[in-house]
């Protein structure tokens, strides 16, 4: 029979990055509500306040750092920082990244190198700076925030498409060399997730019609919907713990079919 506190998360250190609003701050938040201590990181000061603030907000006390994760030096503070003023991270999520949706014959390599930075080298880098301390404490869980483009090609993505794909590969590699430590490295794929980002695509037309993109992402899902941030909260408490110490190198697509569904034939 199941152990249902083996879902709990009561006394876990919990460092999200780029956690100040969207994906992160659900993730976060779910996180908290199961008993974590939640530590979240953003580029900017002003970013860390406001999730801060949302946060309090929700009766979270989170502590918040000013860290770019593709700097391996302030990664390596920021680790040093939470485990003197925190403690030893338990649970990573590598969530903060960036899109720059440019055709690949207009994208400068510049701009490909920064988005395969941000999504591929930083989750890289925090994972390599967590790990030593979990091998020591003797488990340890990092989840990996991937992507359908880690399965799935689309115009104008070839920059986050290579990061994401990448980043499965990561995930798959983590489990491969530090399996053995009781350290459980899996990542959680969202579909398209309703977000303030994405609310231009969903918006009403001025004939009242479904916006172009929105009506192709509803026919492509079983579900018919949008996925929304809570849906990625259970899937991200079971793969943060001990119900999930046997699922390593796995990346969970919460995208509601479309991964398993080939789409209407035309009528």
């Amino acid at each position: 029979m199941i152990d249902l506190n083996s879902f709990s998360l009561k006394g876990k250190v919990a460092l999200v990055t780029g956690a100040s609003y969207g994906i992160g701050f659900a993730i976060a938040t779910a996180f908290a509500r199961c008993g974590a201590t939640i530590v979240f990181n953003d580029i900017k000061q002003d970013l860390v306040d406001k999730g801060i603030a949302a946060y309090k907000e929700e009766k979270i006390k989170a502590h918040g750092y000013v860290c770019d994760v593709t700097n391996e030096e302030q990664v390596q503070e920021l680790v040093k920082n939470i485990e003197k003023d925190v403690g030893v991270i338990d649970i990573l999520v590598n969530n903060a990244g960036i899109i720059k949706r440019v055709p690949m014959l207009e994208m400068s390599a510049a701009d490909f190198r920064k988005v395969i930075d941000v999504d591929l080298n930083a989750p890289f880098i925090v994972s390599k700076a967590v790990i030593p301390s979990m091998i020591k404490k003797g488990h340890g869980k990092i989840i990996n925030i991937c992507s359908m483009m880690s399965e799935l090609g689309r115009e104008t993505v070839s920059a986050y498409a290579a990061a994401k794909g990448g980043l499965k590969m990561l995930t798959r590699n983590i489990c491969s060399e530090y399996g053995f430590a009781n350290i459980q490295c899996n990542g959680i794929g969202p579909g398209y997730i309703a977000t303030p980002q994405t609310a231009p695509l969903r918006e009403k037309q001025a004939d009242g019609s479904m916006h172009p993109f929105d009506a192709f992402i509803r026919a492509k899902t079983p579900a018919g919907r949008w996925g929304t941030t809570e849906d990625l909260q259970g899937p991200a408490i079971f793969l943060a713990s001990e119900a999930s110490d046997f699922v390593n190198g796995h990346v969970l697509y919460v995208d509601g079919g479309i991964l398993a569904y080939i789409g209407k034939q035309p009528e």
